[in-house]
């Protein structure tokens, strides 16, 4: 098996072989796939130019953290002779791809962008991996991540790898935490990414690089070989320039559904029924001019190709979700690390340190509270999609801010409409719907009913078709001066007394936290109170019938008719 190459700590990326030029072609997947299939184009030659691409602009962007180069080009050869044999696997066969570090892949390294993880080599592929692999697509390689997919809703620059850029504007954060899969598909690096969802980490990337970001319906793709953020708000997504490439991706990995999600695309949308939601409620801001501008002008497009439109309330605001997911996704991630914080709290990076020691701080009984409210929730949001064939919203409510400046990132990261979707497991989409005049793309989030992902791409498809976003790719300045660094954990320490520290290190010792150091220390003792106000304001479900929420998947009793949001 051939070497992958590896980008070092400190961002360079060796070139990947010798002789590979700059110039090279962007190409969607559907461009590829039809290449591939007419003759046209080799495996080896798109392959061998994402390579390239990859070695002229990532230095800029960051987006991978691994460069699979002399492999993936091996597997090109292989595949160009199974397709020049009358062997052609499938409509991908042949067409690159990348997947979020935190997949596992045989024989690359699966880093997470942990140190921890640094030398950590998979004997197998992820499922979902092994699938478009099975189908005949070439892996160039792992995208950069948030530390273990995950973190506090910031960026920061303690951690072996360099946070990636987003392709309109290297100074402006892409999201989290699939940030590499968003900014290498923008970019033109490979034309299909994988990445991973608890609480937008698809559909922010998305919203902001300008491509499409799915997550299919809670329990649809195989999480097996993916590591875990949290046990159940976990949902793979992907990542395309196109929703014609996402159909291709659908196809592939939702192949029991017996849907060609290809198919879908060109169909009419007259006479859908769509709720539009053009408020947050209480609890969040109003979205950015740009956001509430492009969603109107976009509705006039709907509206033009036949779609009826219906606004609505959601029937929980989308605050109170992210409240809900406040406690479960860091009570979840805590259980998950607990070991590393418990032992070796310094190698973990200061975002993933933050967020367990949140989760440490949880009570028991605020934890059930929480999955019991979300059950709650999302019986009523399946009750809402009943009457629509799908909703539009907004994804984030703000544009990209700059990267490295707080608390703008957090704010992008966690005022959004997108939590309400994770807690109920709807399928959702975002795309771009339009562009601010200095450049920065604009993005609204479709939902469908459970197992209805083939009316989001029918939509979508539809208004991408309409429009002429498509035609316009971010250009890149590979000598364009990088932002300053950003925050770090001594910039963002709490500020605190000896005698709070001193109850703060009693209280970490209690629960196994021993190895803290002060700073960490400062930081429990801020985050402690604000998770206990969290958690006893989160409302309680008086019913005592309502149990908590499991699994999307199982089918349950209707609820009480007496329950309240």
């Amino acid at each position: 098996m051939a070497r992958a190459e590896v980008r070092s700590a400190t961002g360079s990326v060796r070139t990947p072989l010798e002789g590979l030029e700059a110039g090279t072609e962007v190409i969607t997947a559907a461009a590829a796939s039809a290449r591939l299939h007419n003759g046209s184009a080799s495996s080896t030659e798109i392959v061998r130019s994402a390579i390239a691409r990859i070695s002229s602009i990532d230095t800029a962007l960051h987006s991978f953290i691994t460069v699979a180069a002399e492999r993936a080009l091996a597997e090109a050869e292989v595949a160009d002779r199974e397709i020049a044999a009358g062997h052609r696997r499938s409509a991908l066969h042949g067409v690159p791809f990348a997947v979020k570090d935190n997949y596992d892949t045989e024989s690359i390294p699966t880093t997470a962008a942990s140190r921890v993880r640094l030398q950590s080599i998979p004997d197998r592929d992820a499922a979902l991996v092994a699938k478009l692999r099975s189908a005949g697509a070439i892996l160039l390689g792992k995208l950069a991540t948030w530390e273990y997919g995950t973190g506090n809703g910031g960026e920061y620059f303690d951690l072996p790898f360099p946070p990636a850029r987003n392709p309109w504007d290297l100074r402006r954060f892409t999201g989290g935490s699939s940030t590499g899969a968003g900014a290498a598909v923008a970019a033109g690096l490979t034309p299909i990414a994988l990445g991973s969802d608890t609480t937008g980490s698809v559909r922010l990337p998305a919203a902001a690089t300008a491509t499409v970001g799915l997550v299919p319906t809670a329990g649809r793709l195989a999480t097996d070989g993916m590591l875990p953020n949290t046990f159940s708000l976990d949902r793979p997504g992907i990542v395309t320039w196109t929703v014609e490439d996402c159909a291709l991706v659908a196809s592939a990995l939702l192949d029991d559904t017996g849907v060609d999600f290809s198919a879908v695309c060109g169909q009419s949308v007259r006479g859908m029924r769509v709720a539009v939601v053009r408020t947050p409620g209480h609890g969040l801001p109003e979205p950015d001019a740009p956001l509430a501008e492009a969603l109107e002008v976009g509705l006039a497009v709907l509206s033009e190709l036949g779609v009826r439109t219906e606004e609505v309330d959601l029937p929980v605001t989308a605050s109170e979700c992210f409240e809900v997911t406040r406690i479960i996704g860091p009570a979840e991630t805590a259980a998950l690390h607990e070991q590393e914080l418990r032992e070796t709290p310094s190698a973990l990076g200061f975002a993933l340190r933050d967020k367990l020691l949140a989760g440490s701080t949880i009570r028991a009984v605020d934890y059930i509270a929480a999955l019991r409210r979300r059950a709650v929730v999302a019986e009523a949001l399946r009750e809402l999609m009943k009457r629509y064939d799908a909703l539009i919203t907004y994804g984030a409510l703000h544009m990209p801010p700059l990267l490295g400046v707080e608390p703008d990132m957090t704010r992008f990261t966690v005022d959004t409409m997108l939590t309400p979707f994770n807690l109920s497991g709807h399928p959702a989409l975002v795309q771009c719907n339009g562009s601010t005049p200095d450049g920065l793309p604009t993005h609204w989030q479709l939902v469908a009913k459970h197992g209805d992902e083939a009316s989001l791409i029918r939509l979508a498809n539809a208004y991408e078709m309409a429009t002429d976003w498509r035609a316009r790719r971010p250009t890149i300045d590979v000598g364009e001066r990088r932002p300053a660094q950003g925050a770090t954990q001594n910039q963002l320490a709490a500020d605190i007394s000896s005698a709070e520290l001193a109850d703060s290190r009693a209280y970490a010792a209690r629960i196994g936290l021993g190895a803290l150091s002060d700073a960490d220390l400062a930081r429990l003792s801020s985050i402690k109170n604000s998770q206990e106000e969290t958690g006893a304001a989160l409302p309680r479900v008086a019913d005592k019938r309502v149990r908590p929420f499991d699994d999307v998947r199982r089918p349950r009793p209707a609820p009480p008719q007496d329950y309240q949001i």
